[in-house]
């Protein structure tokens, strides 16, 4: 059971766990054993999750995401199978979490006349400083 908050748990029937072998520094092991963890979590059809959280989930435009809406977690930072595991699913967690939270509407707004005439000026006076660059008569007559 993956705790969330106190009112979002997910259960472990709904999470699918596979080991592969993870690339990196390991040692013997490294041709041996299966350390790294593919984490799935079906958010399209998962029970535990309330519909805005889902539909907010599956809004982001992430790279984890498939076409059918599963959430897919690889996680090989460590060494050792357990902790790639607890690693897969404290960021499965903080996704959902991060869904949890309403983002604010963004009001349109538009600058004022003295914030455009400040803009402005500030321009003017760069173009006057580049302008004073180049432009030397060197020749002293």
């Amino acid at each position: 059971m993956l705790d969330i908050d106190g009112r979002i748990r997910i259960g472990d029937d709904e999470l699918v766990e596979s080991f592969v072998r993870a690339g990196g520094p390991g040692g013997q092991n490294v041709n041996k054993v299966a350390s790294a963890v593919e984490l799935r979590f079906d958010v399209a059809r998962s029970p535990s999750l309330p519909d805005p959280v889902r539909e907010r989930l599956l809004a982001r435009r992430d790279r984890r995401m498939t076409a059918d809406g599963v959430l897919v977690i690889q996680a090989s930072r460590f060494r050792d199978q357990s902790k790639n595991r607890e690693d897969a699913r404290a960021r499965l967690a903080e996704l959902v979490r991060a869904a949890l939270h309403v983002p604010k509407p963004r009001i349109a707004t538009r600058p004022s006349r003295a914030a455009k005439e400040r803009r402005i000026e500030a321009k003017k006076s760069r173009g006057t400083i580049k302008q004073g660059r180049g432009r030397r008569d060197w020749g002293g007559e």
